[in-house]
């Protein structure tokens, strides 16, 4: 007997199913494919969510510095407009979180008056969402009193300590709330349609929809069984708020069935994508500071006992064993981790490029000659400005000499026509600096892209606050004073309930059926043309080998290997020690947030802080070129194998 068959024999019912149609709201779906799931799973009558998540700090401070979103207000209608079509078609209901990007309390107001207009379009007179909005910023005297009374730590060891400068300096502070709020606002109102979250973490929604249904259907459950099964609910949505990345090749989105156990089952939504054992695993990596613990609102959840089990279909894995410690019960206070951003300035740039053979040769000594020149030029600006370069192309060769190397000036000033100034003058220095054995004498830069000598981009933001704060017991529940909710029918206020009890399916006529067909997913080592060859570097034996923001202050990079005998090997032959690692990436030693290896995955990883221009600094800002934190992990991918494992390619 199969495990699947014994599984299912033992616990037939599932608690609910979740849809997540794409890792974040505002990035696009295909409808058609949700619609195809919705119809599978509405039926059975089972509950049914489409759970998603709509903010990171991965993009930047500016969202919370100015009020910005991660992506267009168009973006956002596309989305809900799809979104709602769903809702109201299939009878289910929709959760989302970080509203906007950032969950700041005007985008939770925004995405509840895009819901209005959806509402009021032709065609959807019959469309009626009750509508729970969820706010979680935080108002800053209450930052200011737990400061001054020592209840606020950085979020990790690489966060520096927070001071009232830093929070007077911040417009806006948001809470990353647990999934309490939601669990809340789902059992006060049960006959909800949608739930507008503000900032939430990533799978506190998914937590919190399961954790819901579980206490709807088993009511008798005391608080020890429903914290046992906790665990899993938090499991699963850590792998589901990215959508399909749990899957190879990667799917938009992704399906989860839950059972009352806190076992759940997860499947790709895309037909040419499968989940596989090691494809879930290996999510606990993606943008964690480390595998097997994570780190959340109210404790941490502890993977070392998780199994992953590859079902019958060969495209769905089955996971439990999960654990997630309270931080409650070994007498720590519930945390939330506060986020802000702060304006450090206004930021211009010039781009321009240098083609010059004699000039590339020496070009970071004529640089900063320009530096010193511009210094010299700007004697009396009041406060702190800077100027920087960034280089791309250096160390080239052509058949015409050593190529060409792209410049990027960038200044940051206190107001903006300040950094105008610093960048004008360093293109005119750029453009007119002498240097040894110069022949080209009418001008040593190629300038004018899109038609402009200097690119004003607007005020240049900081994250500020990225600290933990400690709560009084209770304060994690709706309706303390921390967070608040209101409850509104949008649209038509005469329909009637019909959640689980009529659908109307489209037709298959109206939907895109997508082919089913299996792929060949054997790994393979990267070649030129097809060629084998014998690996040299940790890239050439790993299945992926990727960085990621771990949050705005560290990087993480992941090696996932081709095979079980390629991982043990390399775990066995010591090329990853902290001392090689730490030379291949630049750090030093001490630096390092943590490294090691990860059975479940067949991974290695380490985690370090974010540098730029040698010193720690948080995401964005001044002389970001990475931001997402995505192409760092050059080093790692380029370290020589040694003797010892080349040879076992030969």
């Amino acid at each position: 007997m199969s495990i699947s068959t014994t599984y299912q024999d033992m616990n037939p019912e599932p608690i609910c199913h979740i849809v997540a149609p794409v890792g974040c709201m505002g990035y696009g779906f295909d409808e058609d494919l949700v619609a195809i799931e919705l119809a599978q799973l509405v039926p059975t009558g089972v509950p049914t969510a489409i759970i998603l998540d709509a903010g990171s700090t991965d993009s930047g401070p500016e969202k919370l510095a100015l009020g910005t979103m991660t992506c267009p207000r168009s973006a956002y209608v596309k989305d809900l407009t799809k979104l709602l079509k769903l809702v109201h078609t299939f009878g289910v209901q929709l959760i989302f979180g970080s509203a906007g990007g950032d969950g700041a309390d005007e985008h939770v107001v925004l995405m509840q008056e895009i819901i209005a207009e959806i509402s009021a379009d032709k065609g959807n007179e019959h469309y009626s969402f009750k509508t729970i909005s969820i706010f979680s910023g935080i108002d800053k005297t209450i930052v200011f009193g737990r400061l001054k009374a020592s209840r606020i730590t950085g979020c990790g060891t690489c966060v520096p300590a927070l001071t009232e400068g830093d929070v007077e300096a911040t417009p806006r502070v948001v809470a990353q709330v647990g999934p309490e709020p939601f669990i809340d606002a789902m059992e006060a109102d049960p006959d909800f349609d949608v739930i507008v979250g503000g900032r939430a973490y990533d799978p506190a929604p998914y937590v919190a929809y399961s954790m819901f249904q579980l206490k709807r259907q088993y009511p008798n459950l005391s608080e020890q069984q429903l914290g046992e099964r906790h665990g899993g609910f938090l499991h699963m949505g850590k792998i589901m708020e990215c959508g399909g990345q749990c899957s190879t090749p990667k799917s938009h989105g992704a399906v989860a069935t839950i059972y009352q156990d806190g076992v759940f089952e997860v499947r790709p939504i895309a037909a040419e994508s499968r989940c596989t054992p090691l494809s879930v695993a290996a999510h606990s990596l993606y943008e964690n500071t480390r595998p097997d613990i994570l780190r959340g609102p109210g404790g941490a959840l502890h993977l070392d006992g998780a199994k992953y089990e590859q079902l019958e279909d060969d495209r769905t894995v089955r996971v439990r064993g999960a654990e997630f410690r309270s931080s409650t019960t070994n007498g720590q206070p519930y945390q939330l981790k506060l986020e802000g951003a702060k304006v450090l300035g206004y930021r211009s740039i010039v781009l321009g490029s240098v083609r010059d053979h004699i000039l590339i040769n020496q070009l970071n000594h004529l640089l900063s000659l320009v530096k010193a020149y511009v210094k010299q030029q700007h004697p009396n600006i009041p406060g702190h400005w800077d100027l920087d370069f960034h280089t791309y192309g250096q160390g080239q060769s052509t058949p015409l000499g050593p190529g060409e190397v792209f410049i990027v000036a960038e200044a940051v000033a206190p107001t903006q026509e300040l950094a105008t100034g610093l960048v004008s003058t360093a293109r005119i220095g750029m453009i007119h600096g002498p240097y040894p054995g110069q022949k080209a004498t009418s001008g040593n830069f190629a300038f004018g892209i899109a038609g402009k000598l200097e690119i004003e981009t607007g005020p240049c933001c900081q994250f500020s606050i990225y600290h933990l704060m400690d709560l009084e017991p209770g304060e994690q529940r709706l309706g303390s004073q921390l967070i608040r909710a209101t409850v509104a029918t949008i649209g038509n206020p005469n329909k009637p309930n019909t959640r689980q009890t009529s659908h109307q399916n489209p037709s298959q006529g109206q939907l895109t059926i997508p082919k089913q067909h299996k792929l060949s997913l054997s790994p393979t080592i990267n070649s030129h043309e097809g060629a084998k060859r014998t690996p040299q570097t940790l890239s050439d034996i790993s299945r992926v080998l990727r960085s990621k923001n771990a949050g705005p202050y560290e990087v993480t990079i992941d090696a996932i290997f081709e095979s079980k005998s390629t991982y043990d090997a390399v775990k066995d032959s010591g090329l990853l020690s902290a001392e090689t690692v730490s030379h291949a990436l630049n750090v030093s030693q001490n630096d390092i947030v943590w490294m090691g290896f990860f059975d479940p995955a067949m991974a290695f990883k380490v985690t370090i802080p974010r540098f730029r221009a040698g010193k720690k600094a948080p995401a964005g800002s001044f002389m970001e070129n990475d931001i997402h934190g995505s192409q760092q992990h050059l080093g790692l991918s380029t370290l020589r194998l040694g003797p010892k494992l080349m040879h076992l390619y030969i």
